[in-house]
């Protein structure tokens, strides 16, 4: 799409470059008399104004709009690469809005021409775009999560993690009250299992691929809880785990207080091996907090209250460019979550809200 300047584009500037400057060597090389008797342009200048810079704002005001102007001495046209996309230009002077969010850098590659004469340089900016809410959920509306976004999985064992609870969707386990989504452990037998709680999924309803998530959410407390805020692939039930891919915006384990852990599950760093970092914070479970993963073709970075703490670097050869679902959990015991604490009665994992932005 016009103006859309794609990760992958920017994975391919250098060859598109080299390919353009190959193509205009072959012309050149071609013109005969016509080549010698044109001059080739020099003292190529590329000015850029990333609109609404300012000393708050030194990458632009969220527009994603840039403005150049191309100059060179003998010069009748312009080509500028740009991305995947090349401009052509008889003036030098154009407008230009990137789209990915953030603050990113961007290589710009532009040849001045005149005839098949043409002299080459590039520049590097950096430009910033404000985040687009894509999806969103305020947990707003009293009663059972909303049925449009999520369904509940059920049952014993934790999908293979030896954990104790039995997942339920009744509202004494998972209600929105107050405006906040609870998820709550309890103790209590039930269908065999001496614990009970909840697990919520986006499945068949709602997945993103890249983008910026943001949950705000205040944890449980006690020794062997284990919340998860996470995604898998959509097509688990095809590929298999971990196959299918595994990203863990925020786990926790009572037995570890404070200490947030982000990960990536995938062939070959799967179960107690993944990629990831920690971060250890005050107040997880008295206070809420935002976490976040930041998530493109070419990294994803794990953050606590916007600051970033792992970084992860995405390619082709992991499953982390496909579509993914949201899964909100907690757990007891386990293969993470550890020792139960023998006096543990009840705990919640309450979420203020999950944003999306693209």
């Amino acid at each position: 799409m016009k103006n859309n300047v794609s990760l992958k584009g920017i994975r391919i500037l250098s060859s598109c470059f080299v390919l353009l400057v190959l193509i205009s060597f072959v012309n050149c090389s071609s013109g005969g008399s016509d080549s010698a008797s044109t001059s080739t342009p020099t003292n190529l200048i590329v000015n850029t104004d990333v609109v609404g810079t300012s000393a708050s704002n030194p990458n632009g005001d969220g527009t994603g709009v840039v403005n150049f102007s191309v100059s060179a001495v003998n010069a009748t046209s312009y080509k500028i690469l740009i991305g995947a996309e090349t401009i052509n230009s008889t003036t030098g002077i154009f407008s230009y809005t990137f789209s990915q969010m953030g603050t990113n850098q961007y290589t710009i590659y532009v040849s001045a021409y005149n005839g098949t004469q043409f002299i080459s340089t590039s520049k590097v900016i950096s430009v910033y775009v404000i985040p687009t809410l894509a999806w969103s959920d305020e947990f707003s509306v009293d009663g059972a999560p909303d049925s449009s976004k999520w369904s509940y999985e059920t049952g014993a064992g934790g999908w293979g993690n030896n954990e104790l609870q039995y997942y339920t969707d009744r509202p004494e386990n998972v209600i929105v009250q107050n405006g906040l989504l609870k998820i709550n452990l309890i103790k209590e037998s039930y269908n065999g299992s001496p614990y009970t709680s909840a697990r919520i999924v986006t499945k068949n309803k709602y997945s993103i691929q890249y983008g910026r998530v943001d949950i705000r959410a205040k944890l449980p407390a006690g020794g062997g809880t284990w919340p998860a805020l996470w995604m898998l692939g959509n097509d688990i039930s095809t590929s298999g785990w971990p196959a299918c891919g595994e990203i863990d915006i925020m786990e926790h384990v009572g037995n570890n207080l404070n200490k947030i852990y982000g990960s990536l599950h995938h062939p070959g760093h799967s179960g107690a091996n993944p990629d990831g970092g920690t971060v250890t914070i005050a107040n997880a479970t008295t206070e809420f907090h935002v976490y976040s993963v930041e998530w493109n073709a070419t990294t994803i970075k794990f953050y606590v209250d916007n600051i970033v703490y792992y970084t992860f670097n995405n390619s082709s050869s992991v499953p982390f460019n496909k579509p993914f679902f949201f899964i909100f959990n907690c757990a007891m015991g386990g293969n993470f979550g550890g020792n139960v604490d023998p006096n543990f009665t009840n705990a919640s994992l309450e979420v203020d809200y999950v944003h999306v932005y693209h």
